[in-house]
């Protein structure tokens, strides 16, 4: 395993990470803890989880993920051998309103009653890396394009969000903070706060990454860079269709695309299909498989802290960390480039 050291932390995380949002829901509590007990066993020492999963959402499995995780550690007696990653939810979002009576938003009492409820379904008394899931403001997140502005929104200002969790720091229950679905100038804001004001800095942003979705590129890998907070991947297999299984109208049942299609609309854009038919072929033509290159991809980009694989059995996680070992040549790159070209990001 490679391990990255998140700048201006003492966490050591690895370059794998192992993503549980399926715990609970597609993937039963057995089967989860097979994967947890393997993820140690290849040196994965960083889980990612949030306070709304299990995924898809709804009330009957909410919370449902931080439990089974709980549960594992303190079967194993294991926590300090795992760095965990939560998320506090920002504005209640369509959906969620069965979270906190539907008022959620990033002040005290919010991120109050978010993190105990928490720290008691994980059965820890501290979290590793506590995570803002999206921004309090009105803003483009979850494939939205073309940002309108609304001069009339009302948020929580950040630098009182930024006190809470300072506040949290000062009482152990969290060592770090990082951010989540974060746009350039949100995370700028974050940080030029905590700075002026000696407020708790953001140490990593995970943001949505793969040969699909590819806009972090764009601007927020300029901020990773010179800023110090690098980017924490999430699906970067888009939602198992980097997979190659659901080309030409196969839909496996047991897939997660087939059973959660309201999960997987971003990936159902137009043009989709033949773009991944092209990055299969590109894979096969230098012997990799499809997933294999797609997740070399995202662990080759030099603003990456750790790529978050969400593997619903022990032998998609083992795949997943052997794309570790896998080192793509200038001449592959050279061609998933032309292919970007013809279709930038078409799965936002």
């Amino acid at each position: 395993m490679q391990y990255t050291l998140l700048p201006t932390t003492d966490l050591k995380i690895s370059k794998a990470c192992l993503g549980t949002m399926s715990f609970g829901a597609h993937v039963d509590e057995k089967s989860s803890q097979a994967i947890m007990d393997r993820s140690l066993e290849l040196g994965i020492n960083f889980f990612d989880t949030a306070e709304m999963y299990a995924v898809p959402t709804e009330e009957a499995t909410c919370g449902l993920t931080e439990k089974i995780i709980g549960r594992w550690m303190a079967d194993r007696g294991n926590r300090d051998q795992v760095m965990i990653a939560t998320k506090v939810i920002g504005r209640t979002r369509s959906g969620l309103e069965y979270i906190r009576d539907g008022k959620a938003c990033s002040d005290e009492s919010n991120i109050r009653e978010a993190i105990e409820g928490s720290l008691q379904r994980l059965q820890t008394d501290y979290i590793d890396l506590y995570q803002l899931h999206w921004p309090d403001r009105a803003m483009n997140r979850f494939g939205q394009r073309n940002y309108i502005h609304q001069p009339d929104d009302t948020s929580i200002p950040i630098e009182e969000t930024l006190e809470v969790l300072q506040t949290l720091q000062k009482e152990g229950k969290v060592k770090h903070f990082g951010l989540s679905n974060e746009s350039p100038w949100g995370t700028m804001q974050f940080l030029q706060l905590a700075k002026e004001k000696n407020l708790p800095r953001m140490v990593s942003v995970q943001n949505n990454y793969s040969l699909l979705t590819r806009s972090y590129d764009t601007a927020m890998a300029e901020v990773s860079h010179k800023a110090e907070i690098p980017l924490l991947a999430y699906s970067p297999l888009g939602f198992g269709v980097l997979g190659g299984r659901y080309l030409d109208g196969n839909y496996p049942e047991a897939g997660r695309f087939t059973k959660y299609p309201d999960c997987a609309a971003r990936y159902r854009t137009p043009k989709v299909e033949a773009i991944i038919k092209q990055y299969k072929t590109l894979a096969e033509s230098h012997g990799l498989t499809l997933p294999q290159m797609a997740l070399a991809f995202v662990y080759s980009r030099s603003f990456l802290a750790s790529n978050i694989i969400g593997p619903s059995n022990v032998e998609q996680l083992e795949d997943c960390v052997s794309a570790l070992d896998i080192k793509l040549n200038d001449e592959i790159l050279k061609d998933i480039e032309a292919i970007h070209e013809q279709c930038p990001n078409p799965c936002p």
